[in-house]
């Protein structure tokens, strides 16, 4: 009974220092020739914790809880830890997969229309309110001529990351 509450919590402890250290333990192999890639997969150290904790806790509680010897609990507990094994791998490999969306880059604001919050002079600058990426973001402004604060602009060209070239909208 020692030997698989041992293995379970060894199993935990693992767990803890693969979220803990991210992939430093697994990057202590990288570059090592043959075992390069190899703790990616089914190998990494999730994985593996899931399978030695639940080999641990599986095989004691068949040992604890029924008349049947080691024999019959490693087994059991080998069951488990592959069932959590192979269930960890698969959500690991779908969060690791899992994409954001692309990062609005200055460019994306050409064509976006906006308001002018702060007037902005000829060949001066002003500052508009621009939706980006669902959210209002106040950009400083530059125009040919001059453009009243609460005028309608479109964005002809970012200058900067956060300053854009503008022109009244015409009706």
């Amino acid at each position: 009974m020692t030997v698989f509450l041992v293995l379970g919590i060894t199993g935990i402890v693992l767990l803890v220092l693969s979220l803990v250290l991210g992939g430093v333990l697994e990057g202590l192999f990288d570059g090592a020739g043959a075992l390069d890639g190899l703790f990616d997969g089914l190998l990494s150290l999730p994985v593996v914790a899931g399978f030695v904790s639940m080999l641990g806790f599986g095989g004691a509680l068949v040992l604890g809880t029924t008349g049947l010897g080691a024999g019959p609990a490693t087994v059991a507990g080998a069951c488990a830890g592959t069932g959590a094994a192979l269930l960890t791998w698969k959500v690991t490999r779908a969060l690791m997969r899992d994409q954001t969306a692309r990062t609005p880059r200055g460019a994306d604001l050409v064509g976006t229309p906006g308001s002018v919050v702060t007037a902005i002079p000829a060949d001066g600058y002003g500052e508009v309110l621009l939706h980006l990426a669902g959210q209002r973001v106040k950009f400083a402004a530059r125009s040919s001529v001059a453009v009243a604060r609460g005028t309608e602009v479109w964005v002809d060209a970012t200058l900067s990351p956060t300053s854009v070239t503008v022109r009244p909208v015409e009706r």
